[in-house]
């Protein structure tokens, strides 16, 4: 593994003086202040303007005031374009006046961990731990104070067991909340919508929903009362395994919610029992208990490799080579380019890609000129001296941004305020991989600042990840506060994003980096799978949303829209292409099951005879995924193409087509 000098870029690039970044010193407390910040959190929206939009904990949604709050269990609203749960403040709780010395009136992060993060309220007296996957909400109060638990609809009813130690909430928008301390509280009916202590109180209050108001689920709530979560940690224990690790307080086993994406990778030999009967409703399928304080998920190993899994036979070779010669003939590093970081990464991958393309078709020849001029394309980036643009170091978050992205929060798709960075460095990490390959002692040179670009999507190394660990599939948000939380659209940017880092790790022998990036890969592929592609058979989402989508166009931790940021719900082509670009041999994977293929390309189809014409780069997504079921038919199109897309090319599209068919026939 590189050293922390290598993983660190303010030893290799100059030093940001960004005029568009967040200030996070009014959130986290001054001891998080030294140490790198996380971006794309789960927790982000906590840390942005006024910290006080809703984030999607599961089963919850939490929202802050300056001195409270606020938990939703929310329905689903749905129609044919857009499935989401809007914020409802079902139960806010509010503490009394804290000491004089405590000036602070906004809520302050204490601590955060991959599966959690602490909110004190120091002028309210209060510290909530929260979990992501906990069915309860745990609230530590100190300093003897009073508590105020309110809603936005009536409470029908409070009632109180022998030993003041749970209440029953009954409200009239069906809910049922159940409340549990640590030692005795009194809790009155103050008022239509608020509870009331009648005395000061210190120690833990838990609040769990009743879901669907199942009076089944309350013997198993009580049950799991006692023990909490404070923070969760997430190991890279093995290739291929993830290990979720809680630390939690108070007594018994430890009580926590998967969603349908954990069930399917839990490891039988994880020491967990899985509650079938006890289920949250969530916009990511149900929610569904586990006990134990650790998991083991176990996805399914992704085969990280440099070329096709089949090959290309040797009778379509000479067609793939005479595209080939063309293209990188066309090469021309002087020509003028891009200055935006994301389109000039494409160029530089499109480039790569011919390399490997040309050692599969044994068309060795070519290599050279590919070398230079991806040598003459990448360089300027890592040694600083691409004028119009370049990478800097920030020193508020800890991660590298980019020269148009310091002072413009628009500029490179906002890679200056963290957003899309897995995007960009994933085609500039594929293009240096590749170089590295072929060129072992520019390897060695540009080491450092390979890595530098490799650890800012973190694969355990650097608190800048994107992935999100809970989710198990990366957001792309930046640091934007938005009402529906983190977003992102094309999942396989971020699939090629894990991938080129796995082939810089084979390309630099670096097992551990290899082996973390293809978990990381596998884990995204499989979210991709289960929540951005909608299979005509699926029950995860509405039925009236199902029917009218075969991709999710941009999914939000609290939204799934069937529009994209560029492009209208109508423009089919582009949400297809957005979810398979670039073409990979690891795009074998993503795209593995042939009747979904041919289901999002019967969707797609009929979107080619819009008024206005479809961009001839988007078709290109669109054939190649038709030659997997009707190789000739695709074909036929794919050669009546009049352009690519800017990170595709024709030998690619060949390539593509007679090496995923290169058994059959």
């Amino acid at each position: 593994m590189a050293s922390s000098r290598e993983m660190n870029g303010l030893y290799l690039f100059p030093k940001s003086d960004s005029t568009v970044l967040p200030d996070p010193s009014r959130f986290f407390s001054h001891e998080l202040l030294s140490s790198p910040l996380p971006t794309n959190s789960f927790f982000q929206n906590f840390t942005l303007k006024n910290g006080d939009q809703a984030e999607n904990f599961h089963p919850y949604l939490i929202k802050t005031s300056d001195s409270s709050l606020s938990i939703s269990y929310p329905s689903l609203t749905h129609n044919p374009d857009v499935v989401y749960k809007a914020f409802t403040a079902d139960i806010t709780i509010t503490g009394s006046d804290g000491p004089a010395q405590h000036s602070r009136k906004t809520h302050l992060i204490s601590s955060f961990s991959d599966l959690a993060v602490t909110l004190d309220f120091p002028s309210s007296n209060l510290r909530f731990f929260l979990v992501r996957g906990s069915p309860f909400v745990t609230c530590s109060v100190s300093n003897n104070s009073s508590v105020t638990i309110s809603t936005t609809h009536a409470v029908l009813s409070l009632s109180g067991n022998s030993s003041s130690t749970k209440y029953t909430a009954k409200l009239n928008n069906n809910q049922t909340w159940l409340i549990y301390s640590s030692s005795p509280i009194n809790l009155v009916k103050n008022s239509n919508s608020a509870i009331n202590s009648t005395s000061g109180f210190s120690g833990i209050i838990r609040f769990v929903v009743l879901p669907d108001s199942n009076q089944d689920s309350e013997p198993i709530l009580d049950r799991f009362s006692v023990c909490y979560p404070v923070s969760g940690d997430a190991d890279f224990t093995k290739p291929f395994s993830l290990e979720y690790k809680w630390e939690k307080r108070g007594f018994g086993d430890l009580l926590m919610l998967a969603h349908p994406l954990h069930l399917k990778l839990l490891s039988t030999s994880s020491t967990t029992t899985v509650l079938e009967n006890l289920r949250y409703k969530s916009l990511d399928g149900d929610l569904v208990g586990v006990i134990g304080d650790s998991w083991l998920l176990q996805p399914d190993p992704v085969p990280v490799t440099w070329h096709s899994l089949k090959g290309v036979r040797e009778e379509y070779r000479q067609e793939i080579i005479s595209a080939l010669v063309q293209n990188v003939n066309a090469l021309d590093s002087s020509a003028d380019v891009t200055s935006a970081s994301y389109f000039y990464g494409k160029l530089i991958a499109r480039a790569a890609r011919l390399v490997l393309i040309a050692e599969e078709v044994s068309h060795l020849d070519v290599i050279p000129k590919i070398r230079n001029y991806l040598k003459s394309m990448i360089e300027p980036w890592l040694d600083g001296s691409f004028g119009p643009n370049g990478f800097l170091y920030d020193a508020t978050w800890g991660g590298l941004i980019t020269r148009l992205g310091s002072k413009d929060s628009g500029g490179d798709f906002g890679f200056g305020i963290y957003n899309d960075h897995h995007y960009h460095l994933g085609y500039f990490l594929y293009a240096i991989a590749v170089l590295v390959k072929i060129d072992n002692s520019w390897g060695q040179r540009y080491r450092p600042q390979a890595y530098a670009l490799a650890v800012e999507f973190r694969f355990g190394l650097h608190a800048s990840e994107m992935l999100r660990f809970y989710k198990l599939h990366s957001w792309a948000g930046g640091l934007t506060e938005f009402t529906d939380g983190r977003n992102q659209e094309s999942t396989s940017e971020a699939v090629n994003g894990y991938y080129s880092a796995a082939l810089l790790g084979l390309a630099y022998g670096d097992i551990e980096l290899a082996a973390v990036a293809s978990t990381v890969l596998s884990l995204e592929i499989h979210a991709a799978k289960m929540w951005w592609q909608v299979k005509e058979d699926d029950t995860l989402y509405p039925s009236d949303f199902t029917a009218e989508n075969r991709v999710v166009g941009v999914l939000w931790s609290t939204k799934r829209d069937s529009g994209l940021w560029f492009a209208p719900k109508e423009w089919k082509e582009c949400r297809l292409g957005i979810q398979l670009l670039p073409i990979l041999p690891v795009s074998e994977i993503l795209f593995s099951d042939v009747k979904f293929a041919k289901q999002l390309v019967d969707w797609t189809l009929p979107a080619l005879a819009r008024e206005g014409g479809v961009g001839e780069g988007w078709k290109g997504f669109l054939y190649a995924l038709e030659s997997m079921y009707d190789k000739d038919g695709a074909m036929e199109k794919v050669k009546g193409l009049k352009g690519h897309d800017d990170g595709n090319s024709l030998s690619n599209l060949l390539w593509w087509i007679h090496s995923r068919n290169s058994g059959d026939n």
